[in-house]
């Protein structure tokens, strides 16, 4: 067989005749169409927070010598690492209580279902602050709590007063309530498998447990993990709640330094700047979380917040080249 035809892609003009290299066009300069009404809305935007920034550091009022005295102080930061280790082990208790609750609830046993949703019924129709002070005042309903087998001899009775602390009444307040909500979360996210993957799961001879541990739930990571992620900041700030069961959390902490010297403002200020820096914190580690879950997707990662900042202040000249001759 002869060569194979080839076509020829020199350039050439509206006759067909080929032109040479001093007759080939010139480089095309993309012009940026400009967009003045984006650069008056900055100014207006940049004006206000100088503005908003002067009036806050030059007024007396706030009290900054105050606010850097009490930033560090020990009972500020003891009060901030008990509100950590709270949201720590709230969040693990409605985790696990939560997941638990999804797969009882998808559950074909209807007495088990039925239980998971009566659980989160009333949980998510009582607000999180009436449960705190429900769990705080607990020994007044009973007195003595009792283990041991259902209508028989009991094993193991402690006071209510003496087992149900301030911390474990806030565990439980906080725990229970998020794991109604965490449910929810589990359930969307195992809803969003398909079905085939079940399918296939049980037709390799999965029961129903291997397959929600083993193919289901690793699947509904990425639908669970960024509004869990948001339940964990949450609970950061609800944690501020249990001050009113008078456990020394940061917000308890600030209130019992402020009784004193009645420097309500300079202390609040304290607490903000600890609950801003630690959600900052977590949301960071949120958006990282999620790229690394999200990995293997059609779709590209988005940026990091510094890819971000780079791409918005590189200044970029699009440039079209003309065609080279061959």
């Amino acid at each position: 067989m002869g060569d194979p035809v080839r076509r020829d892609l020199r350039p050439r003009d509206q006759r067909g005749d080929e032109l040479t290299p001093e007759a080939a066009p010139e480089a095309i300069k993309a012009v940026p169409v400009r967009h003045p009404g984006r650069w008056v809305a900055a100014a207006v935007v940049l004006a206000f927070a100088a503005q908003l920034a002067y009036s806050v550091a030059t007024n007396p009022r706030f009290h900054w010598d105050v606010v850097g005295d009490f930033l560090f102080d020990r009972r500020i930061l003891d009060g901030l690492r008990l509100t950590l280790e709270l949201t720590v082990v709230a969040m693990a208790v409605g985790i696990v209580l939560g997941v638990l609750l999804a797969v009882m609830r998808l559950s074909p046993n209807p007495l088990v279902a039925g239980f998971s949703v009566l659980y989160i019924w009333f949980f998510r129709g009582t607000p999180v602050l009436v449960q705190l002070l429900f769990w705080n005042f607990i020994y007044v309903l009973y007195p003595t709590i009792s283990l041991g087998v259902p209508f028989g001899p009991d094993v193991v009775h402690a006071s209510a007063n003496a087992l149900i602390t301030p911390f474990v009444a806030a565990i439980l307040g906080l725990g229970l309530n998020q794991a109604a909500y965490q449910a929810e979360i589990v359930r969307a996210g195992v809803l969003s498998v398909d079905e085939g993957q079940t399918d296939a799961a049980h037709a390799l001879g999965m029961t129903r447990l291997q397959t929600m541990r083993r193919v289901v739930l690793p699947q509904a990571l990425r639908v669970i993990i960024p509004p869990t992620g948001n339940e964990v900041i949450s609970m950061l700030k609800t944690s501020s709640l249990v001050s009113v069961i008078a456990f020394p959390e940061l917000l308890y902490s600030a209130q019992l330094i402020y009784a004193v010297n009645f420097k309500q403002i300079p202390l609040l200020i304290v607490v903000c700047i600890w609950y801003l820096l630690a959600t900052t914190l977590l949301s960071i580690g949120q958006y990282y979380l999620e790229r690394r879950i999200g990995r293997g997707k059609a779709s590209q990662p988005p940026p990091t917040p510094w890819q971000r900042l780079r791409r918005g202040l590189a200044i970029r000249h699009a440039r079209v080249p003309a065609p080279e001759g061959r």
